[in-house]
């Protein structure tokens, strides 16, 4: 560990467990004091097993094993006003806002015409709003610090069209997009904005009963299981690597770097 993170606050939303846990304690360890907010509660939709206080608590726990003060708050990113309230209390017990990572996230894989009006609405309530929401909660806060990072969690989806999940590609390639907006309007008040485009990853998210429901949309057209394979030889990466590309967005040593996409997908969105 570098230390480059000495002297900053970070916020990391879906921080419970999973690639949430893993910017946690990677920015613990580099220095970081965290803000780490979850629903913590049933996830809309999914087939995986959501999240539980116990889980929230216990990155909380991790992270000050790793020598970081750490605030954490249940609060969903869909809630407007409870995240501009969770993150002010944050932040004042802190002392400021350097860095924010945009994590939490939900997927339903469906044939097209297996999705719901209601699953097509709650992917994008948590995927889009919920990402515009942590901005705007947390954007004042980096601009009163004299700038900072912002990084927003796409996903492979939001760089190449994957087939059996219409609306969670539809929520990253807007991740995307939002991305690049809030870089170019926030750029005078010093303030990077980038997204992080991962393959698969070994969470929840990644589990057994989501691997089947994956399996089981894709018997509508099978041709198109090729579209989900990675270049690379490998069937996904690990939250550390995610977490690793993360910190460099979230660090100095990217200072220049703004308004990208930044690949950590094996070569699936090229292959």
């Amino acid at each position: 560990m570098t230390g480059v993170m000495n002297g900053k606050v970070v916020l990391v939303t879906g921080a419970a467990r999973g690639q949430g846990r893993a910017h946690v304690l990677r920015m613990a360890g580099e220095g970081a004091d965290v803000i780490a907010l979850d629903l913590c509660g049933q996830l809309p939709g999914v087939a995986y097993k959501s999240a539980e206080p116990t889980d929230l608590d216990e990155t909380a726990e991790l992270a000050r094993e790793a020598g970081a003060h750490v605030r954490t708050a249940v609060v969903d990113v869909r809630d407007l006003a409870g995240m501009h309230a969770a993150v002010a209390s944050a932040v004042v017990d802190l002392g400021r806002l350097d860095v924010v990572v945009a994590n939490a996230g939900i997927c339903i894989p469906r044939a097209w015409d297996q999705v719901t009006e209601q699953e097509f609405e709650d992917t994008m309530g948590v995927n889009v709003r919920g990402t515009w929401n942590t901005v705007m909660a947390t954007a004042p806060h980096l601009v009163a610090a004299g700038g900072g990072s912002i990084v927003l969690m796409s996903s492979s989806a939001g760089l190449k069209a994957q087939p059996f999940m219409i609306p969670y590609t539809t929520s990253k390639f807007a991740v995307r997009g939002m991305a690049k907006g809030f870089a170019a309007e926030l750029a005078r008040y010093h303030i990077r904005v980038n997204s992080v485009h991962p393959t698969g990853v070994d969470t929840a998210m990644g589990s057994r009963a989501m691997l089947a429901q994956v399996a089981k949309a894709s018997m509508a057209d099978p041709r198109l299981r090729g579209m989900l394979v990675n270049m690379q030889p490998v069937d996904g990466i690990t939250t550390e690597d995610v977490a690793d590309a993360v910190l460099f967005l979230a660090s100095d040593a990217s200072k220049y770097v703004t308004a990208h996409e930044l690949a950590v997908d094996a070569g699936v969105s090229e292959f």
